[in-house]
């Protein structure tokens, strides 16, 4: 594990839909914890990525909102750090600007699109990890690792297969 008062690595994940690859344990090793942006597609999902990490997830509008799993939103704090997480779906079709119109916190991260991107607004840092289940859209599997250091964090989008 990396995390310290000062460090922590975070794994980010979205849009798995019921499918988790072998290739996530391993994009995913030695994270702290882990935050998935919604479309979880069972607890199954969960529970084998507790393996990893903690997780904290919130529902996709595929996944039930009584899932008591599930959050419709939530922030995380991490390295002195807060991070939203939402799906996304509730403004249509999310973007980092309509994001940070709607949330404060220095780090965003959605899912819902399926479209991977890591997008700085001001002084917000807006993350989709792609999406990590069967593939749609004709876009590449992915999830994503955040590192904070010192209050200072940076993402980085990782294929999978």
């Amino acid at each position: 594990m990396t995390q310290s008062a000062d460090r922590v690595t975070i794994g980010l994940i979205s849009d798995t839909h019921g499918l988790l690859r072998a290739s996530v344990h391993e994009a995913l090793a030695g994270v702290d914890m882990i935050l998935h942006a919604g479309d979880v597609g069972g607890s199954d999902i969960l529970h084998e990525l507790r393996m990893i990490a903690p997780v904290q997830a919130v529902f996709g509008n595929t996944d039930p909102v009584d899932d008591p799993e599930l959050s419709e939103s939530f922030v995380a704090q991490a390295g002195g750090v807060a991070i939203r997480v939402v799906h996304g779906h509730g403004l249509g079709s999310p973007t980092p600007a309509k994001l940070v119109a709607a949330y404060t916190e220095p780090i965003i991260v959605y899912g819902h699109t399926h479209r991977q991107l890591i997008e700085r607004l001001g002084d917000q840092l807006v993350i989709n990890p792609g999406a990590a289940g069967a593939r749609r859209f004709n876009l590449a599997p992915s999830v994503a690792r955040l590192a904070i250091d010192n209050g200072k964090a940076k993402a980085v989008l990782i294929a999978i297969n």
